[in-house]
């Protein structure tokens, strides 16, 4: 039974000042993904790049899978303005608002090239920007409001999806697109402000003075703080607990498209649906782990966020239907929204305070390895390879395309080992508290 002072304490940290932070922390991290992943792709589908090609625009967010690399040298040095967090802070968000607005000088047709060179560098400084901020929220947050923060960070993030994913592709329908990109782009406007209003978090953590303290250390501590078997098990739980969904939502926009939803339809219903589903599982996804703790939720939301992947199944077997993308679109935000929240939750709990920023760096970028490697072939398993693919036939001769249906069940299976893997790495029984480091 809930005493009623846990439930009073539990609402006024759901209203504080470190909650506000990670939502519009989140927004501000999720921005220039969901750039790349919904705007990007519809772009381009629009202009009559095909299905493959996009597909392979998976691969330009191969930074995020690297981001580990050059995290030791975010801790190591400290900007002359705005102290070690705020100051890469700002620096990513403005050259990140740069590059989008770059954007616009492109046409899919004549520049494909250019366009995924730049959608490199914008993935660059976007992981360089996520590891800024998952640095920052683990040393703001007590290790007891670390669930309901990084729960309310991924509402930010997942929030993020409604000016790329729903204002962009509204605009998309009646301005022309080198204007969508430079609206879009300003919006990055509100984490430079953002980063102005809030404080540097003062901690008793001394900087490492040397790259070998800043790059050696925090991946020593983390193999050797349970040893190497279980850093083993955790990597390989990072890596999976997210690949279904991952390729699921892979080519949601091209595939909405293709069953001839229009853009305005499209966004209409991201903006509609995924508002009060992002809304219903903030409030859910943060109680939920704050009351029963990280392990309990990551088995009953990593079930969540499996199930929307046979909605799209189920869409790509009816048709065109607005009713039932209002229910797929609603539900796979709600799933796997509450999924990412126990998921980066779990991480903040995993990595050392002493080693925030490279430990972070390297169990997100293993998040992005699925969404970069696996969802680059996306195209070719849905649709095959044929005579007329040009180089892609020359390499790899005819291949059959498993195609929508067939294809999101595959996804789905994909999403089985991880939650295989929660036995050894979040048992049931075991509280948050005990394996916190």
């Amino acid at each position: 039974m809930n005493h009623p002072r846990h439930s009073k304490k539990l609402v006024s940290i759901f209203f504080s000042r470190n909650m506000l932070i990670c939502l519009f922390n989140g927004l501000s991290a999720g921005m220039p993904l969901f750039y790349s992943l919904h705007l990007i792709p519809a772009w381009l589908r629009s202009e009559g790049v095909d299905l493959k090609t996009i597909g392979l625009f998976a691969l330009v967010g191969m930074p995020y899978t690297w981001k580990f690399l050059w995290s030791p040298f975010l801790d190591r040095f400290v900007p002359p303005f705005l102290g070690r967090r705020r100051g890469w802070m700002i620096v990513s968000q403005i050259v990140i608002m740069i590059t989008m607005i770059s954007f616009a000088l492109y046409e899919p047709q004549k520049n494909i090239l250019l366009i995924a060179y730049t959608a490199v560098a914008l993935a660059f400084f976007s992981a360089t920007q996520d590891i800024v901020l998952d640095a920052y929220r683990r040393e703001l947050l007590p290790d007891e409001e670390l669930g309901l923060g990084n729960a309310m960070y991924v509402n930010g993030y997942r929030a993020a999806v409604f000016i790329p994913g729903g204002l962009g592709l509204v605009l998309a329908d009646y301005l022309s697109w080198p204007l969508v990109h430079f609206v879009i782009a300003l919006f990055m406007l509100i984490g430079v402000v953002k980063t102005l209003m809030i404080r540097e978090v003062k901690t008793n953590i001394v900087p490492p003075k040397t790259l070998y303290d800043a790059v050696v250390k925090p991946f020593y501590e983390f193999i050797h703080r349970d040893g190497l078997k279980q850093a083993l098990l955790i990597l390989a739980f990072l890596l999976l607990y997210k690949m279904g969904d991952n390729m699921a939502t892979a080519l949601s926009t091209p595939f909405y498209l293709d069953l001839g939803f229009s853009k305005t339809e499209i966004g209409t219903m991201v903006k509609l649906i995924n508002f009060w589903a992002m809304f219903i599982g903030g409030l859910m996804g943060g109680a939920m782990i704050y009351k029963i703790g990280i392990n309990k939720c990551l088995w009953v939301f990593g079930v969540a966020q499996m199930l929307p992947i046979l909605g799209f199944a189920a869409l790509s077997e009816v048709g065109k239907s607005l009713s039932l993308l209002a229910v797929v679109i609603g539900s796979e935000y709600l799933g796997v929204g509450l999924g990412t929240a126990a998921f980066v939750a779990f991480m903040a709990r995993t990595t050392n305070k002493n080693f925030t920023a490279t430990q972070f760096a390297l169990l997100s970028s293993l998040i992005a390895v699925p969404r970069s490697l696996a969802n680059a072939v996306t195209g070719f398993i849905i649709e095959g390879i044929s005579v007329t693919d040009g180089i892609y036939y020359q390499i790899f001769g005819e291949v059959s395309g498993l195609g929508y249906t067939r294809f999101f069940l595959f996804c789905t299976a994909c999403a089985i080992p991880g939650l295989i893997l929660l036995k050894w790495v979040a048992p049931w029984h075991v509280t948050s508290q005990e394996q916190t480091p």
